[in-house]
């Protein structure tokens, strides 16, 4: 090689270095989940969740649903935006409708948070503890174990306006399920398959005394029994059970129950018409049929609803306090 050819080389082979340096840091900074993601930053991170959820579920077997609700509340982003608290001019989402004094479990991931930043300071993530937590929920009471994607980071806002309009109403038809959950890529099936949640958890009268008084579509004794916990009026905060059967395990209770015409929210009842002719109810008989089938099911929807939109890389931030955003960095 001759010193001409020797000095336009090195140049060349320099900016292939670059080149390669640059793409690392792109590649850094866009970030990827990965079920390893904790495994060297904070390797007892999620024995950490787990127990506590354990713990959490122990102490009140309700709590295992709110804690995969309050995942599925916040999963139509992935990101701890519902976990925010309303602070000075900040307003977050737990006042919308979907979510005022109905979501509850933040004083559980409240504990979670503090024991891991005490054992790894800014590491874990609050969405991280939300999807692990809500898995662990579902776990605890019988259901089916699924991988998590970890690394997501923590929005720094929050938006009222989303959190009324995406959230699935239990007031909606079918039809309007079917386009509430097409809006985030999932297919009917995968949104009768998520439903199932509600084998577990409870529902005030508010949601429900509708239904229990003016729907046809309904068993008479069910709808009577009903009655008894939410009068026509008044007792609008009382609860009952949206799966009556075995409401404090995951099963598939829920969708037998949809068979006997015993769904106490209308959008439940909406997946199994009395008639016969639905166009979900071979989905929902086939679940009363097997419950492998159904866990499975549940488990792969719940992986790809955790995957919705979440934040990597350099996006967001990984909060101190659940509850709030972190405080501005200043710089001495």
């Amino acid at each position: 090689m001759t010193a001409s050819s020797q000095s336009e080389a090195i140049p060349s082979f320099k900016l292939k270095l670059c080149l390669i340096f640059v793409t690392c840091l792109i590649g850094t900074s866009s970030g990827q989940l990965s079920t390893k993601f904790y495994d060297k930053k904070c390797p007892k991170a999620l024995t950490t969740i787990r127990k506590a959820v354990e713990d959490a579920v122990r102490n009140e077997s309700r709590m295992g649903a709110s804690l995969l609700r309050l995942h599925f509340h916040d999963c139509f982003g992935c990101d701890a935006s519902v976990l925010l608290d309303d602070k000075g001019n900040f307003t977050g989402e737990k006042n919308s409708f979907p979510n005022a004094n109905s979501l509850r479990g933040f004083e559980v991931i409240d504990n979670i948070k503090s024991k891991l930043e005490a054992m790894c300071q800014g590491v874990v993530s609050c969405a991280d503890i939300l999807a692990v937590a809500a898995r662990d929920s579902v776990v605890a009471l019988g259901g089916q174990k699924w991988d998590i994607q970890l690394g997501r980071r923590d929005s720094t806002t929050a938006s009222l306006a989303d959190s009324n309009s995406d959230l699935p109403s239990p007031f909606l038809n079918l039809s309007g399920l079917t386009t509430a959950f097409a809006k985030k890529n999932f297919t009917t099936q995968e949104m009768v398959t998520l439903s199932g949640a509600h084998t577990i958890g409870q529902v005030s009268c508010t949601f429900f005394r509708t239904r229990i008084y003016n729907e046809s579509d309904i068993d008479p004794t069910y709808a009577k029994q009903m009655q008894e916990q939410c009068p026509f009026e008044g007792g609008d905060e009382n609860l009952s059970p949206l799966d009556f059967a075995t409401p404090l395990k995951f099963d598939n209770a829920f969708y037998r129950n949809l068979v006997q015409q015993k769904g106490l929210i209308h959008s439940d009842q909406q997946l199994f018409a009395k008639n016969g002719s639905g166009p979900t109810n071979s989905q929902v008989n086939r679940y009363t049929r097997g419950m492998g089938n159904f866990k499975k099911d549940f488990a792969d929807a719940m992986f790809k609803m955790s995957m919705l939109t979440p934040l990597t890389g350099s996006d967001g931030e990984i909060r101190q306090n659940c509850r709030v955003v972190n405080p501005p960095i200043t710089l001495s």
